[in-house]
C-alpha cells in the first residue's frame, strides 16, 4: 500500500491535550471486523464485551522520566536531553536525542542540577541523536534515583506545555511494571483498578508481556511505498506465563485482546510458524501494515492516531479492510471522538 492511502485532515483540537478525569470515562468505539458495523460506547462497557476464559494482553512497561534539562560546560547554554536506551550498563552510556542539536558536539560535556549529573557527548547518530556517557560513581540504584530526582515526565511534544504532577501518574498505566519505556501503551491508560477487577470477577484472565516503547513507532513515514520503511527495533520479552495463558485461551476458542500496538508487535513477532506464542527475549523491528493476517489476536484495542502513521497503519491491517479503516477514522472525526495518548478508544473484533 502507499502512505497517501492513508491521509486524513484531522482538526488538531481532536488532539487531547489532558488526560480525562476519569480513565475509563473516555469514548470507546467498536467495530466488527464481520458484520462492519460501528457502535459508540464508553471505555468501561468494554467489560460486556469479554467473557470467562478470554484473555487480555497487557504491556507493562513502565515510563521512566527520560526528559533532563541542563546546562552545557563553559557557555552555560541551556539543553534537553531525551533519553532514548541504555546502551551499556557497565559504561553508563545511552543513546538520546538532543535539543539544540546543533549546539551539543562529540566532546562536550553537560551538567544537570547541581551538578548531580554530568555527561560527556562521544559520538553522533542520525536525527538530532547523540550517544552520550554518564559521569557517575555510584550504584546503579542511585544512579537511577539521580536520573528520576532530575528527569521529567517524557510527555509528547503536540501537548504544547511542561509536564505536570499529574501526568507522571496518568501517563503510565496502572499495571505498569518494568522500567525503560519512554511513552506508555496508550490503550492500556483507559484501565482502572476497579474495572480489572470486575474483569477478573468475570472470568477473563490477564497476561503480560514486555516491550519498552521506543521512538519506532512515532517516527513519521517518509516514502510513499510502505514495504521500504523501516521501524526502529524495541526489546521485548514473553514470559513463559504470559505464553501459555494465551495459548490455553487459543486452543479453547476464547478471545485474545491485544491492548496496544506494542503488544501486538511483541505477539507477532515471538509466533510459531504453528500459531503459538512462544517464550521470547529479543528485538523486533516489525512494521505491520496491510495486507497482514495477525496470528495471536482475535481482538484489538487501540487509541486513534495521528493519520499516515504506522499505529493508523497497524490498525487498517487488522480490520482487513481499508475502506472500513478509513470509514472508521472518518466516523471518529465526525462523531468528534479525542485522538493520541489521551484521546479515545477502539476495539476491533
Amino acid at each position: 500500500m502507499k502512505l497517501s492511502e492513508f491521509h486524513l485532515e484531522l482538526d488538531p483540537n481532536r488532539i487531547a491535550k489532558a488526560p480525562p478525569f476519569n480513565r475509563d470515562e473516555c469514548k470507546l468505539m467498536i467495530v466488527d471486523k464481520t458484520t462492519k458495523t460501528i457502535e459508540h460506547k464508553m471505555f468501561k462497557d468494554i467489560l460486556d464485551e469479554f467473557d470467562d476464559g478470554d484473555v487480555m494482553v497487557l504491556n507493562d512497561a513502565k515510563v521512566f522520566p527520560a526528559r533532563l534539562y541542563g546546562n552545557k560546560e563553559k557557555t552555560g547554554a541551556k539543553i534537553e536531553v531525551f533519553l532514548l536506551r541504555e546502551l551499556n550498563n557497565e559504561l553508563r552510556l545511552w543513546d538520546v536525542l538532543v535539543d539544540p542539536a546543533r549546539k551539543i558536539r562529540v566532546g562536550n560535556k553537560l551538567f544537570f542540577g547541581e551538578d548531580e549529573l554530568v555527561a560527556e557527548v562521544i559520538d553522533n547518530t542520525t536525527s538530532r541523536g547523540r550517544t552520550i556517557r554518564f559521569l557517575f560513581d555510584g550504584t546503579d540504584i542511585e544512579f537511577r534515583n539521580v536520573v528520576k530526582k532530575l528527569g521529567h515526565t517524557p510527555i509528547p511534544k503536540y501537548l504544547d506545555r511542561e509536564a505536570t504532577e499529574e501526568d507522571a501518574e496518568m501517563y503510565q498505566t496502572i499495571f505498569a511494571d518494568r522500567d525503560g519505556a519512554i511513552a506508555p501503551p496508550a490503550a492500556g491508560l483507559h484501565f482502572t483498578k476497579a474495572l480489572m477487577m470486575r474483569l477478573e470477577i468475570k472470568g477473563v484472565k490477564f497476561a503480560k508481556v514486555n516491550l519498552n516503547i521506543g521512538l519506532g513507532s512515532f517516527r513519521p513515514v517518509e516514502v510513499e511505498d510502505l514495504t521500504k520503511h523501516k521501524m526502529d527495533s524495541e526489546h521485548f520479552i514473553v514470559e513463559q506465563e504470559a505464553a501459555d495463558i494465551v495459548n490455553e485461551a487459543k486452543q479453547n476458542k476464547k478471545q485474545v485482546l491485544a491492548v496496544g500496538s506494542s503488544v501486538m508487535r511483541a505477539l507477532e513477532s515471538s509466533v510459531s510458524a504453528f500459531g503459538k506464542l512462544n517464550a521470547d527475549d529479543n528485538w523486533t523491528d516489525k512494521f505491520i501494515f496491510p495486507p497482514y493476517e495477525p496470528r495471536i489476536a482475535t481482538a484489538y484495542l487501540t487509541n486513534f492516531h495521528q493519520p499516515k502513521s504506522t499505529l493508523m497503519m497497524l490498525a487498517s491491517a487488522y480490520l482487513d479492510d481499508h475502506k472500513l479503516a478509513m470509514k472508521v477514522y472518518e466516523t471518529a472525526i465526525k462523531e468528534e471522538y479525542n485522538f493520541l495518548c489521551y484521546g479515545d478508544a477502539l476495539l476491533i473484533k
